[in-house]
């Protein structure tokens, strides 16, 4: 079924089976509110809260109690390592941030001998519902690689893979965006998208379908497409995903639909052997919640991919 909403998302979603997740830092009202109304859904049916007991034990809400185990880790860094380690123990699918440090959340994560990262980088996606699109729209790297280089772009491409098949597209389209449409030696932007292009014809992305180098406007206006004379693409207007060409790019893109564009939104973290939901501070309760979602759709997506 292919998921075009965030309520298709929920509802599809629904019928598998509840999350076990292990927050890193769990003495946040916030992230507490956020795994209550999961539980509440039956998103979530275990949960491992990591940080100051004392702190998690007041601010917990009853609703969490009966599927609740606090582990007591006051101190940050320390807080990160158990959580992650939860995870390699396989008693977890989804590692969420709270109110620990990102900075120390993430050396945890990447650690080469305790931490979750696979054999390529990590990079970050957000997913976004908006009034002006008829689907969702994802967003890639807005948070983690800060210029990619071609092959760092290959391996984000790659992250998102189990993504769409859990959303039940079978074919991405994915727009690799530069400046201009145009393929120049001086703007590397669109020498990358030329590359991934030529690459993805070839095959070597699978179904996904890679184009550019385009215009932001060209990805998602079939009109701007037309209007630069460009008819036969399969990507320009109808794309799925966003390459962007650096994470100045992507982060102000998205805060963008969120501020002007009504966006709703969900982030996740790819790369790593489970989920990984890093959470702003200013996050709502809202979109914590999505950002699991996001990932049972993730997990369903890996195991399309394994057959089971």
């Amino acid at each position: 079924m292919l998921i075009k909403s965030f309520a298709a998302l929920e509802s599809a979603m629904s019928e598998r089976a509840p999350l076990r997740v292990v927050v890193a830092g769990a003495g946040d009202s916030r992230v507490l509110d956020a795994l209550a109304a999961a539980a509440q859904d039956n998103l979530i049916g275990a949960a491992i809260l990591v940080g100051d007991g004392v702190e998690i034990k007041r601010l917990l809400p009853g609703s969490l109690t009966d599927i609740a185990d606090i582990i007591n880790a006051p101190e940050a860094d320390a807080c990160a390592v158990m959580a992650v380690a939860v995870v390699r123990q396989g008693r977890a699918d989804v590692l969420v941030k709270g109110s620990v440090n990102s900075a120390a959340y993430l050396r945890a994560v990447v650690n080469k001998e305790t931490g979750l990262r696979k054999s390529g980088p990590l990079s970050n996606l957000t997913l976004a519902e908006m009034p002006s699109l008829d689907r969702l729209i994802g967003a890639t790297d807005n948070g983690i690689i800060l210029a990619p280089t071609l092959e760092q772009k290959r391996a984000i491409l790659r992250n998102t893979q189990a993504l769409f098949l859990g959303l039940g597209i079978s074919h991405p389209r994915v727009a690799a965006i530069a400046a201009s449409e145009k393929v120049s030696e001086r703007q590397p932007a669109t020498t990358d998208a030329a590359a991934l292009s030529a690459e993805a014809r070839q095959g070597d992305f699978g179904t996904m379908s890679i184009e550019g180098p385009f215009g932001y406007d060209v990805a998602l206006s079939k009109a701007a497409a037309e209007a630069k004379g460009i008819t036969d693409s399969a990507v320009a207007g109808r794309a799925d995903l966003i390459l962007f060409p650096n994470i100045e790019a992507g982060n102000a893109t998205v805060k963008a639909w969120k501020l002007h564009g009504q966006a709703r939104t969900a982030s996740v973290v790819l790369g790593a052997s489970v989920p990984v939901l890093l959470n702003s501070r200013s996050d709502a309760v809202e979109q914590r919640r999505l950002g699991l979602v996001l990932a049972q759709a993730i997990i369903a997506g890996l195991a399309l991919q394994d057959g089971d």
